[in-house]
């Protein structure tokens, strides 16, 4: 029998040898303690995980600020008082010789309201999403840029210390990054907006401080949209000439996803999204390769080993990332190396409003994370039940992050 391309291993520019093409893609997690250290149902999770037979964890949002989190249960990470949990946690994904990154991010505007009292933008503009919008928030100043490009290098160093292979900086999905990105969200006049080139700015100089404090041989990627999905704002030809900026920057792997709060086509849920049935950004990824040899990954609706072949074997993509289907079939990617499928259930229902329906989507596959992260197994049925217990859970968590001091 012939092997799979996805089981063939793949060398990234710094180095570092990916053990096979299929990587878990960052999911959030929601299961750190208040004050942002990991648990054991974290790690938990990522021993089940790291037998799953990806060669590659991402890990979910690690906060680089502890006053701006995306939810409660963020892992936050900014003092290396926090290391010996983080240690745990990687020493759990590393039973295997899968690799584990970490992915690093700042939510911006779209911190959620109970728990970040004032939120920061790179303009002064609310979001348009109900319940990401009740405080209008801060334009950053320029000391606040300044101090930001040094967390998420802070933030950077530490994960390495922690037992992290590599760090991803998250710049997709409606976040600080992204919102900087957009033209609708930033309309900044200074150096960090006003062009494309400016727009892009925070995010290089953040590439270039996190590659100077990890050093040549650590993996640097970056988790990008191809379209934020939202008239006006990031569009896939802006999104182009990033990768190609972030290519001359040297990174070593360029995520592409799309979509964020308003529009999450990261869930197949979005206005003038293509039915394409697997890959819900396959074609972005083309457009890409024909104009750049940058490491890609390939995020969104991949479930058949064909198709994830495919791109491996024509060259449109060097990994794929499988998030979801983790949270059901947590040996999805030695399954789909097989050639298998395995059987994975139907998506949450639901209500015909997008943020909505993303939101159910996210907190079905939420709660089932919490299930094998407590030894259970998963619930299959999106029940009203099971996407009622997810929501409760996360309401309760973000009472406690108001009300507890830390």
């Amino acid at each position: 029998m012939t092997e799979s391309v996805l089981a063939q291993p793949f060398t990234l520019s710094c180095g570092q040898i990916l053990p096979n093409r299929i990587a878990k893609a960052a999911m959030s997690e929601q299961l750190a303690n208040r004050d942002g250290t990991a648990t054991d149902e974290l790690r938990r999770l990522y021993a089940v995980w790291a037998r799953s037979g990806a060669g590659l964890l991402l890990s979910g949002n690690i906060m680089v600020d502890r006053d701006a989190l995306t939810e409660p249960g963020n892992v936050i990470l900014d003092d290396a008082r926090d290391l010996d949990s983080i240690r745990a946690w990687t020493g759990a994904a590393h039973e295997t010789d899968t690799l584990i990154w970490a992915q690093i991010n700042h939510p911006g505007k779209v911190a959620v309201s109970p728990f970040n009292r004032r939120p920061v933008a790179p303009s002064a503009r609310r979001s348009s999403v109900p319940g990401y919008n009740i405080r209008k928030p801060r334009e950053l100043s320029h000391a606040d840029i300044e101090l930001l490009v040094a967390k998420f290098a802070r933030t950077a160093q530490l994960a390495v210390a922690g037992g992290f292979d590599g760090v991803q900086i998250h710049a997709a999905h409606g976040y600080l990054l992204s919102q900087f990105l957009s033209p609708l969200a930033n309309s900044r006049a200074d150096e960090w907006g006003g062009t494309e080139a400016g727009r892009r700015k925070l995010l290089l100089d953040i590439v270039a401080a996190v590659r100077d404090t990890v050093g040549p041989r650590i993996p640097v990627s970056v988790k990008l949209n191809s379209n934020d999905f939202v008239h006006g704002g990031f569009s896939d030809e802006q999104a182009r000439n990033v990768a190609l900026a972030l290519d001359d920057a040297g990174v070593d792997l360029l995520e592409i996803s799309g979509g964020g709060y308003e529009q999450p086509a990261m869930t197949g849920v979005a206005t003038g999204q293509s039915d394409t049935g697997e890959g819900y950004f396959a074609d972005f990824a083309r457009r890409i390769r024909d104009v750049s040899g940058i490491p890609l990954m390939l995020t969104g609706g991949l479930r058949s080993p064909r198709t994830m072949e495919s791109l491996i074997g024509s060259g449109t993509v060097d990994v794929v990332g499988i998030g979801r289907p983790l949270t059901f079939a947590p040996t999805y990617p030695r399954a789909i190396i097989s050639g298998h499928i395995p059987d994975l259930p139907k998506g949450a229902p639901r209500m015909g409003y997008r943020p909505a329906d993303g939101y159910l989507e996210l907190a079905w596959h939420n709660d089932q994370l919490h299930r094998i992260a407590a030894g259970k197994t998963p619930q299959r049925k999106p029940g009203l039940r099971t996407i009622s217990r997810a929501i409760g859970r996360v309401s309760v968590a973000a009472a406690k992050q108001v009300t507890i001091p830390r």
